[in-house]
């Protein structure tokens, strides 16, 4: 049950990647394999497309593709003529478990050009931007939110706030709940720059609030020169339920988009520091 799903009136337990049958693509290597379950499913717990299954023949919806099973899923979307897919199937995947994609040999896709674009090259000019009333050259956009200019925003909160994936026992925020992670965690700090710390009477081991306009965090400060001066340093990851004060660095980042990708803008964020007494 995590801080997310207490917001849901109804939660469904879904199996892991250990118990259900599911067909892994190739992110970042050139390889597809065949995920077959290792347990049966614990308890209530049914994959995301039984949950589908039962839920389309409750509406009463008759469509027969809507109760495929997970193998015929799998087998179907095998059942194509891009030549990467070309000899896997699900019969060799079953046997063998893997397959490289039936890429060339030495595989080098853009040695001649061929990238997506108008001119078929890598394109610093994009006209295509143009048309979104964006710049169409690369160039630097100042942060919403500047420590830099002078701005009232600036004075009130001098501080650039980081929440790098810091923490060694936790995958994002997976794991995050466990004793055992959380005992080799001990807990979040807040990382500032000596020539901050000391104008504000922060030592190192101070539990100090870190806060602007949208709320504000508490936790142990670390002392030392791993940030440089004008920037404090959080790990995200933590559990806002299973933090000092009940709050995580979402309390203090923007929630907004940003203009090229729809991407979260929550990397402009400022911040005051003071030390708790």
């Amino acid at each position: 049950m995590t801080d997310t799903a207490r917001y849901a009136d109804y939660v469904f337990p879904a199996t892991t990647q250990v118990e259900h049958f599911d067909l892994l693509w190739s992110w970042g290597q050139t390889y597809l394999s065949l995920n077959q379950p290792a347990i049966n499913a614990i308890g209530e717990a049914v994959p995301n497309t039984e949950f589908f299954r039962r839920l389309a023949a409750r509406m009463g919806l008759t469509e027969s593709y809507l109760y495929e099973s997970d193998e015929n899923l799998i087998r179907a979307a095998l059942v194509s003529d891009h030549p990467y897919l070309r000899g896997i199937t699900f019969e060799r995947l079953l046997k063998e478990g893997w397959a490289r994609l039936n890429l060339p040999r030495p595989w080098h896709p853009f040695a001649e050009g061929n990238f997506p674009t108008p001119s078929g090259k890598c394109e610093f000019y994009a006209e295509s931007l143009i048309a979104e009333g964006l710049d169409p050259l690369p160039a630097y956009i100042p942060p919403r939110e500047s420590p830099v200019g002078g701005s009232e925003l600036a004075t009130r909160y001098p501080l650039s706030l980081l929440t790098p994936k810091s923490t060694l026992h936790f995958l994002n925020s997976s794991y995050a709940n466990l004793p055992r992670h959380l005992k080799a965690e001990q807990e979040p700090r807040l990382e500032i720059h000596p020539d901050d710390a000391i104008i504000r009477g922060i030592e190192d081991r101070d539990m100090v609030r870190i806060y602007n306009d949208r709320g504000s965090v508490e936790m142990r400060a670390t002392v030392g020169d791993r940030v440089r001066s004008g920037v404090v340093s959080m790990p995200s990851g933590w559990w806002a339920s299973l933090s000092p004060g009940g709050f995580s660095a979402n309390a203090l980042t923007v929630d907004g988009l940003s203009d090229l990708g729809g991407g979260g803008n929550f990397h402009d964020t400022l911040v005051e520091v003071e030390r708790l007494m």
